[in-house]
Order: structure tokens, then C-alpha cells, then sequence
């Protein structure tokens, strides 16, 4: 078996994932807001859900493989539900102010106001992940 990567192994990988799910984001909320003319918050609400699950399913495949390669279905469906809420929670919650704020009073690029918001709740959703979504084993916290 492989061993668990250390704390800042598993940040680095969180924050990879992060960099790909900004990317998936920003695309997201540019095609519906410029391509299609959706109102920037609910632009911004449908971009942070399509992350969210992006990001959910690369920290299963990589950030914590070890902590999720045997998880049963069952398993894996209560670690989404929770990643929803913690992570999700975090991220709409912060980038919907955050934009409301700097977009709607401060005039800001919609896609820079975007960036800043995501880079304000990662730390946040890092400890969430680690400490409630992806809890270690027994043997891990031993």
C-alpha cells in the first residue's frame, strides 16, 4: 500500500486541483455570463458547482487516494454530500459576497473579482477537506 502523503504533499495536490478547478470556473462563468447573458451571481452560483464537483473527484483520485481507495459507494456518496457543505458552503458563500461586493459595488471585472474570491476561501476548504471530508483512519490519526 502506498503511504500517506504528508501534510504539505497533500496541500501541494489540493491546490493543483484548485488551480484546474479555477480554470474550469472561469470558463464556466465566462461561457454563461459573455456567451450566453446569464446575471453574473447565478453565473458565478452554476461556475462554483461545476469546481465543486471537478474539484471533488480529482481530491478522490489523487489528493486523498489513500483515505478513499476502498471507500464503498455508499462511502463515496457521504463524502460528496459532505464536500457540498463544507467546501461547497465555503466557496458559494465567500465567492457570492465577495462578487456582490466587488462587482456590484466596486465595478471590478467580473473574472479578476472571480479569481480573488476563489483564492479567499482556500484555506478554509483545505482544512475542511482534511479534517471532515476525507477524515483520516484510525491508524492515520494514531
Amino acid at each position: 500500500m502506498n503511504p500517506s502523503p504528508g501534510l504539505w504533499t497533500r496541500f501541494l495536490r489540493f491546490n493543483a486541483v484548485g488551480a484546474v478547478g479555477i480554470g474550469v470556473q472561469l470558463a464556466v462563468l465566462a461561457a454563461l455570463k459573455s456567451g450566453l447573458g446569464v446575471n453574473y451571481l447565478l453565473a458565478t452560483a452554476l461556475a462554483v458547482e461545476a469546481a465543486v464537483l471537478q474539484n471533488f473527484a480529482w481530491h478522490v483520485k489523487w489528493t486523498w487516494r489513500d483515505r478513499t481507495l476502498n471507500a464503498a459507494p455508499s462511502s463515496l456518496l457521504s463524502q460528496l454530500l459532505k464536500f457540498h457543505i463544507g467546501n461547497g458552503a465555503i466557496s458559494l458563500v465567500v465567492n457570492l459576497v465577495l462578487m456582490r461586493l466587488l462587482v456590484g459595488s466596486f465595478g471590478l471585472n467580473y473574472l479578476l473579482a472571480n479569481v480573488l474570491s476563489i483564492a479567499a476561501g482556500g484555506v478554509a476548504n483545505f482544512v475542511v477537506s482534511d479534517r471532515l471530508v476525507f477524515m483520516p483512519s484510525r491508524n492515520e490519526r494514531a
